[in-house]
């Protein structure tokens, strides 16, 4: 009897510590499974986060970026035309600013439509598509966008004559993006898109101011 009351105190003493082990590994996974749910995607609570950049836009985020897509594009168009027929280096200065601060948003717009599973606007698509679902908007005509005769009747000049139909066109298509832009501001759902639209606000609102100046109207 005094050998089998050791054997049996023995005996317990490891079925406790190997219970232990069990419970402070089960206690170390769950923790480590929460802080994998912090840091990792595959985790439990970064699921709602994975699927926040693709899933936290709305039908006007996508509306402005259907119709700002064209709208930069045939700025950018018109700036272009600058270093060939403007005479005022000023005007070749703001053309090339424009051009410097519209291209990369027509890339990162283009992103997120793709992002989104959405359509990018074809190039050279001036139809005013884009606008279509545009809340809050005129939708029989994009904010600000020159038509066909504009656009030929522009390249067609040069000296001072461009120049002063380039700024008062210019100005036209910025108060148009104006309109778009607030518009996303006020019923966008995506952050990345209302920043940009607050941008937009700010950058073509002094660009406005600047032509004003040039024409003599401000």
């Amino acid at each position: 009897m005094k050998t089998t009351r050791p054997v049996l105190r023995r005996l317990a003493l490891v079925s406790a510590t190997a219970a232990s082990a069990v419970l402070l590994a089960a206690c170390g996974g769950n923790d480590s499974a929460g802080h994998t749910g912090h840091n990792s995607p595959s985790g439990p609570a970064a699921s709602p986060r994975a699927s926040a950049p693709s899933g936290a836009h709305n039908a006007a985020d996508v509306a402005f970026a259907k119709g700002m897509i064209p709208h930069h594009r045939q700025a950018v168009e018109m700036a272009g035309l600058a270093a060939s027929r403007a005479a005022s280096s000023q005007v070749k200065e703001l053309a090339t600013t424009i051009m410097k601060a519209q291209e990369p948003e027509i890339t990162t717009m283009s992103g997120w439509l793709a992002a989104w599973g959405e359509q990018v606007p074809a190039k050279g698509s001036g139809d005013h598509s884009g606008m279509t679902a545009m809340p809050g908007m005129d939708h029989s005509a994009m904010p600000g966008m020159m038509d066909a005769k504009e656009m030929d009747a522009l390249k067609k000049k040069s000296g001072k004559d461009f120049d002063a139909s380039f700024l008062e066109m210019m100005v036209a298509h910025h108060r148009g993006a104006l309109r778009m832009a607030g518009t996303e501001k006020a019923e966008g759902a995506y952050g990345p898109a209302k920043t940009l639209a607050e941008s937009v606000i700010k950058g073509q609102s002094a660009e406005i101011t600047r032509m004003n100046k040039l024409l003599g109207k401000g």
